[in-house]
């Protein structure tokens, strides 16, 4: 929550937050990232109305306007993770994958106030804009990420703009399939099509079309095995090119994207054929299909930070093998993807990175080949671009969405400042200012 104490420049408090400002708020600092350009402009002066940014640069400031001074800041627009969940991980449970039983220990409502903390966390590390890609658990067929996004619509708790996924789409045994992740026995935890278990073409319409029924904003699907899932090979295609087709259908009729998790190059090639819009992991993604990838102008979110850092201590030794031959690999496949010029967004797939640590996924981009500036883009314009709103976020640009962030330093020279978030507005609202100096 914003510091009771924190104020203006002018010593009048700050509005609380979640509230709406009284007035337009001016926000000054040293400097602004100019995300398109790839460098940082002097000085900052941002004027928001309402939700929007209404002025970039120096100007006669509105009558009655709350100003807060930031000092030697950098202002940033807010940052993206388009690869998360925030239904597991977080309070009471170990940093990264597996956690123990997370598929049968918390009931639905545990579980969805579970989400309201990392929600919080989340944002309060800058970033205010995320997709949750597929709930993996027994629900009874209600999509509880959903109603996680309309509570912070409403206002009720502090979070991100939330794009829901609902049920992830798997077939029996697949990645995604909660079941064998813990090995359960048959019959342990049955599972319904609304809660993303189907198979063949008909049901995994009818699967796409009960998510979309009940409020999904994009649709995730498992179309290859994975790593640490006690489940087929991690390179495996495991839904036929046509399921993949229907699934792709389905959605885009209703005018809703498609993200897969996909690790083999064969499963990687089949989503791109199949009209899937983005790829998540793609780590043994060849060059010929990355290449494939950039003429379809489908999109990337290589979760890469996780190769690095994810505790796989707990695992069984049969994941932590597949993630000795995975994880190598795909340190060599970004690089690859960067030159054949395939559009990369951010995701850090936590809880496999721990929730409010989304940002280290900014430093690994950069040190598999990135450029600072290459990396604020995949959190910004082009996470944008691939929820649908290019036009409204990821740039400090007049009538955008007022998500801004402040940080230290020069992030286009250290990466590494986008750590340190010292202030945080979503929709023109604080939810976090430095105390007052």
């Amino acid at each position: 929550m914003t510091d009771p104490a924190a104020s203006s420049a002018g010593g009048r408090p700050l509005p609380p937050p979640g509230e709406p400002p009284a007035a337009p708020i001016v926000l000054r600092a040293a400097r602004w990232a100019d995300v398109d350009a790839g460098v940082v402009r002097s000085p900052a002066v941002l004027v928001v109305a309402g939700d929007r940014i209404v002025q970039v640069g120096p100007g006669a400031a509105p009558a009655g306007a709350t100003e807060i001074d930031l000092g030697d800041m950098t202002l940033l627009p807010g940052l993206m993770d388009m690869e998360l969940n925030l239904l597991i991980g977080g309070p009471e449970t170990p940093t990264g994958l597996p956690l123990p039983m997370h598929g049968v220990q918390d009931d639905p409502a545990y579980r969805t106030i579970r989400a309201t903390l990392n929600a919080r966390t989340t944002l309060l590390a800058g970033f205010t804009t995320v997709r949750n890609l597929g709930l993996m658990v027994k629900t009874g067929g209600y999509l509880l990420d959903v109603a996680v996004r309309r509570a912070v619509d409403q206002g009720w708790v502090d979070g991100p703009r939330i794009v829901p996924a609902g049920h992830a789409v798997t077939p029996y045994g697949g990645h995604l399939d909660p079941t064998v992740f813990q090995r359960l026995a048959p019959g342990i935890m049955p599972l319904s099509i609304g809660e993303g278990i189907a198979n063949g073409v008909g049901e995994v319409r009818a699967c796409v079309r009960y998510q979309l029924r009940h409020g999904a904003k994009v649709i995730k699907v498992s179309a290859s095995g994975g790593v640490m899932s006690h489940s087929t090979g991690p390179g495996s295609q495991q839904y036929s090119d046509e399921e993949l087709a229907a699934i792709a259908d389905e959605a885009h009729r209703a005018g809703v994207r498609v993200a897969a998790h996909a690790i083999g190059d064969q499963a990687v090639r089949a989503c791109v054929r199949a009209g899937i819009d983005c790829i998540e992991h793609g780590f043994l993604a060849g060059e010929e299909t990355l290449r494939m990838m950039a003429e379809h102008g489908t999109f990337l979110v290589s979760t890469t930070y996780l190769t690095d850092a994810m505790d796989i201590e707990r695992a069984a030794p049969e994941l932590r093998k597949k993630a000795a031959e995975v994880f190598p690999r795909a340190k060599t496949m970004l690089p690859k993807a960067l030159a054949a010029g395939v559009k990369i967004a951010c995701g850090t797939d936590a809880p496999a990175v721990p929730h409010g640590d989304n940002a280290k996924e900014l430093a690994a981009l950069v040190s598999r080949g990135m450029t600072p500036a290459q990396a604020l883009r995949a959190a910004t314009v082009t996470g944008a671009e691939l929820v649908g709103l290019d036009d409204e976020l990821g740039r400090l640009r007049e009538g955008c969405l007022a998500d801004v962030i402040a940080v230290p330093g020069d992030p286009f020279h250290d990466i590494t400042v986008t750590q340190d978030v010292r202030f945080v507005m979503k929709n023109g609202r604080v939810y976090k200012s430095p105390p007052t100096r």
